[in-house]
């Protein structure tokens, strides 16, 4: 018989992938793969606040990601400055100061590994109920907005011309993704969110003949990795985390491999 917790972090991983492969085909093609890996760096300032403040983690982990979100819309709208060079400066702000924020807890002991690379074996049914809640959020949200910000992805300039409103999409968007790192930081840690959202929809792309079917197709190639990493995590005794991401890794090579073939043939 299958351990409890063996069962309890399949369900966790597989969670995580059906949502942040839809969305993070949306992240492939926006070009957004820097913000998701910004997010995933403020995510650990949310490790600190929790244990400073002595909240649930997981919620605080949502309130910074959701503030980084706003204010990186809320810095695109002055124009100010390039969206890439305030992605730096919130990413490596936020980073150092969940750094800092943990050094000076001197009381405390944390496994730092196991929130940068994840720990998915030791999630329990309270977290695996949080990735669920978490996911069913981002998977009805994106299809409130599916239609909407696949045409100003496309071309934002028409999609304003015809009423979209693409500011409040954006924000919308961005804050579906600050809920995805948060129900995800505990699966794959915060330095290899952003895989997941990148790499299965990478895997898809040259096999889908429109964007729901990518967007499904990326769900799957997350599962397959979750399932396939989690596997030789328990046949070799690797870390859960980065297996999860080699898995997806090779998934991707296989993709690109077979497209390359095809395209040749």
């Amino acid at each position: 018989m299958m351990d409890e917790f063996l069962i309890r972090a399949g369900l966790a991983g597989l969670g995580v992938a059906l949502a942040a492969g839809p969305l993070g085909c949306f992240v492939v093609w926006r070009r957004m793969a820097y913000f998701g890996d910004s997010l995933a760096h403020s995510a650990l300032l949310g490790v600190a606040l929790g244990f400073a403040l002595g909240t649930n983690l997981n919620l605080t982990i949502l309130i910074v990601c959701l503030g980084f979100a706003l204010l990186l819309v809320l810095l695109q709208s002055k124009g100010t400055l390039a969206t890439d060079t305030a992605l730096g400066i919130l990413s490596h702000s936020a980073l150092a100061l969940g750094i800092v924020t943990i050094a000076m807890l001197q009381w405390l002991r944390v496994d730092l590994m196991g929130y940068l690379f994840g720990d998915i074996l030791s999630v329990g049914w309270r977290d695996v109920a949080w990735i669920y809640a978490g996911a069913a959020i981002c998977l009805i949200g994106l299809a409130w907005i599916w239609r909407d910000l696949l045409r100003a992805t496309i071309h934002e300039d028409l999609a304003l011309a015809e009423g979209v409103a693409c500011v409040p999409l954006r924000l919308i968007f961005m804050m579906l993704i600050a809920v995805t790192v948060a129900i995800a930081m505990q699966v794959v840690g915060i330095l290899l969110i952003t895989a997941l959202l990148i790499i299965p929809p990478a895997s898809a792309r040259p096999f889908a003949r429109s964007p729901e079917q990518m967007a499904s197709l990326a769900a799957l190639i997350g599962v397959l990795s979750v399932i396939g990493g989690l596997s030789a995590s328990l046949l070799w005794d690797s870390p859960s985390g980065p297996s999860i991401v080699l898995v997806a890794t090779a998934l991707f090579t296989v993709s690109l491999v077979g497209s390359t073939m095809r395209s040749s043939a």
